[in-house]
């Protein structure tokens, strides 16, 4: 088992995770505002970190991704930063911050997916500085209705009990979940009831993450429903259900289906090479005679593949790589029609 682990992905993991668990120290002032309640969330953390810089690492590592990756960063910081800068924002907020990708598949879809994706990001938003102790609250000395909010120890505002932004930080979690607990329903609405889904799901991959999700928001609201309306009399049976919930999802989060929210803004570099891609020279196919892809695109694919053992160079110093896809097609055809005609035989 071992003989398989990426060294290198294993000494960026751990050392991120040292850096993580470092400024866990630092922020809360060597563990002073640290809240002991919060240990196993924390180590749930610490792990989904470990996790999800090896993978992320790994991923990385493959030529295609790499290719994009490194280009990505040089076109960002080249003579046309201005631009590029420009298009990363203009895709960010498109694609990712309000959903466009998913509401070209459909209004309820792409709602539903908003209201999943931004119910993930603000809990985690809230919860991830307070796990940390970078967070905490204590009373203005000398009042019982002002709290004073401090982040890495230093005091940055003050809000008074009973207004609406003591409702807002209080209730914050609940509105997160609301949020979650919606946009899973849907989709597991959809994954009883369409044919598409009900063929190629799998429970790992498509129930897991959406289970989780509801079971991690359902006790969540369930120790705000107990504190609120029961007195805390099911206090400990809830935190511990919701801290159950919780680390199972961190320990999950770095080999389910949600890894691909940190892969996501990796699109970002795509956007880019494509926008590039457009504007630079382009490579004509010999056989159709027509421009079908950007000359950075194909010299780029010629590398990767030589990098992936696969040789497509000719015996007259062009590739196969050259030829568009209609031309490719027209190739192969050609190769089929001598070999027959060298066998003699152009039937049977």
């Amino acid at each position: 088992m071992f003989s398989t682990l990426n060294l290198r992905a294993l000494g960026w993991a751990f050392f991120w995770t040292m850096v993580l668990l470092s400024a866990v120290i630092a922020g809360s002032r060597n563990l002073q505002n640290y809240d002991g309640a919060l240990y196993g969330y924390l180590f749930g953390t610490l792990f989904a970190c470990f996790g999800i810089v090896y993978r992320y690492a790994v991923w990385l590592q493959r030529p295609p991704t790499r290719r994009y990756w490194r280009r990505s960063w040089q076109l960002l910081f080249s003579r046309r930063f201005a631009v590029y800068a420009v298009e990363a924002v203009k895709h960010f907020v498109g694609n990712i911050a309000l959903q466009a990708f998913i509401f070209r598949r459909g209004t309820k879809r792409g709602l539903a997916h908003f209201l999943l994706a931004w119910g993930c990001l603000t809990a985690f938003a809230i919860t991830l500085p307070l796990t940390f102790g970078w967070i905490h609250f204590t009373l203005k000395p000398g009042t019982i209705t002002i709290y004073e909010t401090h982040f890495w120890g230093f005091r940055v505002f003050e809000f008074t009990l009973g207004t609406w932004m003591a409702s807002m930080l209080f209730h914050g979690l609940n509105w997160s979940s609301i949020a979650v607990i919606l946009g899973a329903s849907y989709f597991i609405h959809r994954r009883l009831t369409d044919a598409g889904q009900i063929a190629t799901q799998t429970f790992e991959m498509d129930w897991v993450p959406l289970l989780l999700l509801i079971l991690v928001s359902v006790t969540g609201l369930g120790i705000w429903w107990d504190y609120e309306f029961m007195r805390g009399k099911a206090h400990d049976f809830m935190a511990i259900t919701h801290a159950i919930t919780v680390v199972l999802f961190l320990l999950w989060l770095p080999f389910g289906k949600f890894f691909h929210v940190f892969q996501r803004p990796a699109q970002l570099g795509v956007a880019l090479y494509r926008a590039e891609g457009e504007a630079g020279p382009q490579v004509v196919c010999p056989h159709t005679g027509e421009a079908f892809a950007s000359k950075m695109h194909i010299d780029d694919l010629k590398e990767v593949t030589r990098e992936l053992g696969f040789e497509f160079d000719l015996g007259d110093g062009r590739s196969h790589l050259d030829l568009s896809p209609q031309g490719k097609r027209a190739a192969l055809a050609r190769a089929h029609l001598d070999a027959r005609a060298q066998s003699g035989r152009f039937f049977g």
